[in-house]
């Protein structure tokens, strides 16, 4: 075994683990997964909004 063949073989396989990624990426089983990490930037802002009212509303009821 040569090392063409070893570097055939390493093509192969880099080959076969990126058909696998695309395939676990776009199935239709771990969409809902995705969906709601697509989510996770916008989760924060309502947050931070529900805070920002809160400290106003502890402010206006101190004076």
């Amino acid at each position: 075994m040569d090392i063409n063949t070893l570097r055939g073989i390493a093509t192969i396989f880099a080959m076969v683990a990126f058909i696998g990624v695309v395939i676990w990426a776009y199935s239709s089983y771990k969409k809902k997964d995705f969906d709601e990490a697509a989510q996770l930037p916008f989760a924060d802002d309502d947050e931070d909004q529900k805070t920002c009212e809160q400290q106003k509303d502890t402010r206006s009821n101190e004076k």
